[in-house]
């Protein structure tokens, strides 16, 4: 055979890679629809080979959660600037006594000034688990191409994030590190290395809250459940138009192998689709009870004790690493900051606490870690009774493996059109999203290799500083 020539079957089982790759991710789009063929097409990914179980838990805040009234500036010096900015939306210091954070080591703002934070008074569940040690702060985050001073950005002598301040196109950047359109995410490249090494590829990136690009990979594409667990297939679920008949005949109609080649692949989506669902339900109805009380009426509490349920199943399935997205929208507060944002904290706090207790419950606490992303930050000039579109944010992570009672990252200076304000108390990050996925890729086990491939601009930093060492 001519080496030069591909062969013809591999000419099919590349075309049919490709079907099913965009297939699939087609398929995801469509999670609401009575089929609900929306799980992950696993292809060959590269395998990173874990003997233990490890997951990474996003909670995403859609809209761009207000920093400035989340961690909250409380030495004097900090807190009057603060207050000054937004004297009409800000924290009474008094009220944050409360809620100050005593961290094992002092953060430090760009000028060598030593900086105290509070949280948000309605973020008090989270204090016990700062205090314990299994909690961090990550100051001054959000998207950069590269390290970039005031001076630079102010001249546009650097590559610069596109679309910055906008809702959809930051959402990707932070996801994905590329603009809306992106076809794939950090947390889905992630998933591209392990869903081969686990017992289950379809389980390895799994999604409780809808669609996001965060958890799309080359190959893997995000396995879409809801809080009560996978979709059924309708026609399945109870017997059609009450006949078990009809519904084996639609079994049979929607699995069986077809010679047309769009035929043939729905089909096989369907039939891992429903097969998923039957293993699926079947471990999370074996797995032990979850006993720590979740939060009522509170859809981010809702999506994480499903999580909880399947970490709980991991050893069922057969998963060793697994990435996870949740969601909870509303933090775009033009207006209304001081009434609706306050809710809105208090329903992260109660979830995460609620879900951190239900790790220690399970035994997995060091080997499960949650952190925190939104848009970007908000402005600390005030917009009658909200806030406008930022950049840089305030980020939280926590778990039993996270080396808490820290701040990591630089302490920003509070100060209008000062050092690390490039216009209305919008933040100049100091610390990149891509250092953030990186720290958390090399807790999974990825290699520095690896993780330069999975993340475009992480080259762009210094070695040193890849590694944020919170976990």
């Amino acid at each position: 055979m001519n080496p030069n020539i591909p062969n013809k079957p591999n000419n099919i089982n590349a075309s049919r890679r490709a079907f099913l790759q965009r297939g699939s991710a087609l398929a995801v789009a469509g999670v609401a629809t009575p089929w609900a063929i929306n799980l992950a097409t696993m292809a060959e990914a590269a395998a990173a080979n874990a003997t233990d179980y490890k997951a990474i838990v996003c909670v995403f805040m859609y809209g761009g959660n207000d920093y400035g009234n989340t961690l909250v500036p409380y030495d004097s010096s900090n807190y009057n600037a603060y207050q000054q900015l937004r004297p009409s939306l800000a924290y009474q210091r008094a009220s944050l006594s409360s809620t100050l954070l005593v961290p094992s080591t002092t953060p430090i703002d760009n000028a060598g000034v030593a900086r105290e934070f509070a949280l948000a008074p309605e973020l008090a569940p989270l204090l016990p688990i700062f205090n314990a040690g299994k909690m961090g702060v990550l100051l001054n985050v959000g998207t950069l191409i590269q390290p970039t001073s005031k001076l630079q950005y102010s001249n546009k002598s650097v590559p610069l994030p596109p679309k910055l301040f906008s809702h959809n196109d930051q959402q990707s950047v932070w996801q994905s590190s590329s603009p809306e359109g992106a076809t794939s995410g950090w947390g889905g490249r992630m998933g591209d290395l392990f869903a081969a090494g686990n017992g289950s590829a379809t389980f390895t990136c799994v999604n409780v809250s809808g669609n996001a690009v965060y958890l799309a990979g080359k190959q893997a594409v995000q396995y879409q459940i809801t809080t009560n667990g996978s979709v059924p297939l309708a026609g399945l679920q109870s017997p059609l138009f009450g006949s078990s008949a009809c519904s084996e005949a639609l079994r049979q109609l929607v699995t069986q192998s077809r010679t047309h080649l769009f035929e043939n692949e729905y089909n096989r989506v369907s039939k891992r689709s429903i097969d998923a669902d039957l293993v699926l339900s079947s471990a999370l109805t074996s797995g032990p009870e979850i006993k720590t009380v979740f939060p009522s009426d509170n859809s981010l509490g809702d999506q994480l004790k499903m999580v909880a349920r399947m970490i709980a199943a991991a050893p069922t399935l057969g998963t060793k690493r697994q990435v996870f997205f949740v969601s909870l929208g509303g933090f775009d507060n033009h207006d209304g900051l001081l009434t609706e944002h306050p809710v809105l904290l208090k329903t992260v706090a109660d979830a995460m606490a609620a879900f951190y207790n239900a790790t220690l419950e399970l035994g997995v606490a060091n080997q499960v870690t949650t952190f925190t992303a939104s848009d970007f930050g908000r402005t600390l000039s005030g917009n009658n009774d909200g806030s406008d579109h930022g950049w840089g944010s305030m980020h939280f992570m926590l778990g039993g493996a996270v080396n808490g009672k820290r701040f990591y990252g630089t302490a920003p200076i509070i100060a209008s059109n000062g050092p690390d304000d490039v216009g209305q108390g919008r933040l100049l990050p100091t610390t990149s999203v891509d250092q953030y996925a990186a720290t958390l890729g090399k807790w999974l086990g990825i290699s520095d290799s690896e993780l330069l491939s999975l993340l475009p601009n992480l080259s762009n930093f210094d070695v040193s500083s890849r590694n944020l060492g919170f976990v």
